[in-house]
């Protein structure tokens, strides 16, 4: 199914109409349209997940928790939206003894109008109709128009059938939310001179062709996208002697959760030449299983990825996973530092899918040239014990991702206040976030208000609105 033009002009239409409402809607209201969609989103779970499952093959457990996630940051942004400190009110007093006399000036940031979301193949619920970027986008008081993604076309369907139910039941206006189809129907979408913003989770080809439409509009938009990363891992000497069988573990786990399809797998791991590491994940990922992966695009994709790492004469495979008949069977590859630092266009390429790549380093200078041809990831890793020097590793640890771990493995995104879910290009467009209450910010844009009667500021920037929501005033900050 394709949206036709005069389909999308028409729902883009819709979304200017409803625009105005969004943007001047109260906390309450704007909350409470929030949690509707979740609360729908849960009251038709059973179905939701069975239509997800037989499209994506994710199976039912994962998909169950995904819902969750979903209804979770719906009502996470809800609460975002009730707080208020995302509007960054600020209040200057008029000073006539200042030199040169001041102004009143108030501001604040107001949604940028319809936002365009594009979904991801690899999580139907989280990062799809009603994912992190449609719930941030709304939160901002800002219309949604999603394109669905081709992988799971009846879900995404059905789900924006509940969630413009739910709307629609709670008060919202038509065209707070709507759905179009096919790659036509999204590159206009992006090119539309109504949509405001886009956001964007796949792949860095398709990205990139998005984030140039973008661009190269007459009135250019911010395109916020989430496009490749390899994540890269570091294990010291140390942390191998002190826990080498649990890191092998846990690096085992990861890289095979969800067939290898997360966008946080750690697909770069450096790990000290000698040290046996490489042997203890070879034992373990034997007995580890692969399974389908998530589209027919993405599976004839994956053995040429291994392949043009296999064409690199540093690489070998280390080992295979068990034999799968119905997908993509694990693998680790081996390389060495030195390989990486002069070819890392070859041997740093994101490959979709259970493979994760075991470089070996000989010296922490190996390893920094190395680390210095990372390209930008949305996470890194750091496994290390309290007595190793690590300041130089770290600092250009931190200089490639958006979040460092110190424990554990990247694949889980906790949906708080504080996390980032961003990094340099290629892991996205921008230095914003696409997860956590951050993610509202994308969608916002600041207007300052001089010298404005009190009647026709926006209401929360009001005496009276203020003196309960965090705000900054001549420079003090403010609490209520």
């Amino acid at each position: 199914m394709t949206t036709t033009t005069a389909e999308l002009d028409r729902i883009v239409a819709d979304a200017a109409a409803a625009a105005h409402v969004w943007r001047t809607s109260d906390a309450p209201t704007r909350a409470g349209w929030l949690r509707a969609i979740a609360d729908a989103l849960d009251a038709n779970r059973g179905e939701l997940v069975e239509i997800a499952d037989r499209e994506t093959r994710l199976g039912a457990t994962r998909l169950t928790g995904e819902v969750g996630r979903t209804t979770g940051q719906l009502r996470l942004f809800a609460s975002v939206v009730e707080e208020g400190s995302y509007l960054e009110l600020t209040v200057d007093d008029a000073d006539p003894a200042a030199t040169p006399p001041r102004p009143e000036l108030r501001r604040l940031l107001v949604g940028v109008g319809p936002v365009a979301v594009f979904s991801a193949s690899n999580f139907p619920f989280a990062f799809s109709v009603c994912g992190g970027d449609t719930a941030s986008a709304l939160a901002a008081g800002n219309p949604v128009i999603v394109k669905a993604h081709s992988g799971h076309p009846e879900l995404s369907r059905r789900t924006a059938e509940v969630a413009i139910a739910a709307l629609t039941d709670a008060g919202a206006p038509a065209g707070s939310l709507a759905l179009v189809e096919g790659r036509e129907a999204g590159n206009a979408l992006v090119q539309h001179p109504v949509v405001q913003a886009a956001g964007f989770t796949g792949s860095l080809s398709g990205g990139r062709a998005l984030f140039d439409l973008a661009s190269g509009r007459p009135d250019p938009i911010p395109f916020y996208g989430e496009l490749g990363s390899v994540n890269p891992v570091v294990i010291t000497p140390a942390a191998v002697v002190a826990r080498g069988d649990a890191l092998a573990d846990g690096l085992v786990g990861s890289f095979t959760l969800g067939v290898g399809q997360f966008c946080t797998k750690p697909g770069v791991v450096f790990v000290p030449d000698g040290a046996g590491f490489e042997d203890a994940v070879a034992t373990r990922v034997a007995a580890a299983s692969g399974g389908p992966l998530l589209t027919d695009r993405i599976t004839d994709a994956f053995p040429g990825g291994i392949e043009t790492l296999l064409g690199d004469p540093s690489v070998q495979v280390a080992a295979h996973g068990a034999e799968t008949h119905d997908g993509a069977r694990p693998v680790v590859l081996t390389t060495d530092a030195e390989a990486v630092a002069a070819r890392p266009e070859v041997l740093l390429e994101e490959v979709f899918g259970p493979v994760t790549l075991l470089v070996r380093y000989g010296s922490d200078a190996d390893l920094h040239a190395a680390l210095a041809a990372v390209p930008g990831s949305l996470t890194a890793t750091l496994h290390a014990e309290e007595g190793d020097a690590v300041d130089e590793t770290l600092e250009l640890l931190q200089a490639r991702a958006g979040r460092v771990l110190f424990a554990g493995w990247p694949t889980g995104v906790a949906v708080t206040w504080s996390q980032q879910h961003g990094g340099p290009w290629p892991a996205t467009t921008s230095l914003h976030t696409s997860v956590g209450a951050s993610a509202i910010r994308r969608f916002l844009r600041p207007v300052t208000f001089q010298d404005a009667p009190a009647h026709l500021l926006p209401a929360p920037l009001r005496d009276e609105s203020l003196a309960s929501l965090p705000h900054r005033r001549n420079g003090t900050l403010r609490v209520p």
